[in-house]
């Protein structure tokens, strides 16, 4: 019920704002993008360490794009083989590209909600503060407006710039309120963003600030959260 309510939000603001419905989400591999994959992208796809391996050593090209625009590393991230992540960034793939839709793998994994491969790219070297997607967003962004609190903390951790604004004129901060649902995982990446020190001052294009958001939500505890005193000093 929580992903249909975050999915009917993000449709509603989309459609008032005349956003594409093309452009609301990355698209990972279907079932046809999987089926016409070869060399790398289906070894990465599969996991196939030893294939990836003889690839490599023949001189495969490490950053070929799928018919999305993907490389070897997308696929990867999207399957969450991150082995093979391992692999084809020692081999020197490129960590930062973006694909078809502007997404690079920190991003990917971001929205997936897979911790655990975004801790694998940062720690190989991947950027956390690229500008991705259509809404010339950030990966700490989409991780926000989805409620993907432990994303969002590794992002901050790892420097992710907190007070980005896309091109909606929303931060992350903004995002988790007027994206989210006020749920826990909403107030717990609301929480992790003002500890870190990001703007409650910035507003939305109407000038509304993060507090009057919520307010006008009716969701009490980030208000209770806002209006704390170490949060109003931001």
């Amino acid at each position: 019920m929580k992903a249909r309510g975050i999915r009917t939000g993000v449709l509603a603001v989309a459609l008032g704002l005349g956003v594409p419905l093309g452009a609301l989400a990355q698209v990972p591999p279907l079932a046809a993008d999987v089926l016409a994959f070869d060399g790398l992208h289906q070894a990465a796809w599969h996991g196939d360490l030893h294939k990836l391996k003889a690839l490599i050593a023949s001189g495969a090209n490490l950053d070929a794009r799928d018919a999305r625009g993907r490389t070897p590393l997308h696929v990867a991230t999207f399957a969450r083989q991150r082995d093979a992540i391992r692999l084809l960034a020692k081999a020197g793939a490129d960590l930062d590209l973006l694909e078809g839709d502007r997404y690079d793998a920190i991003t990917i994994a971001s929205v997936a909600d897979d911790a655990a491969t975004l801790s694998v790219l940062l720690s190989l070297g991947a950027r956390p503060g690229q500008t991705t997607s259509r809404y010339d967003g950030t990966a700490l962004i989409a991780a926000a407006h989805l409620g993907h609190d432990e994303v969002v903390r590794r992002l901050i951790a790892a420097g992710a710039p907190l007070d980005h604004v896309n091109n909606l004129h929303w931060t992350a901060v903004i995002e988790s309120i007027v994206l989210g649902d006020g749920g826990p995982r909403h107030q717990r990446t609301l929480a992790a963003l003002v500890e870190a020190g990001a703007s409650l001052k910035l507003t939305d294009r109407q000038g509304n600030t993060p507090l009057q958001l919520a307010k006008a939500r009716g969701y009490t505890a980030m208000v209770k959260l806002l209006e704390t005193p170490r949060a109003t000093t931001r």
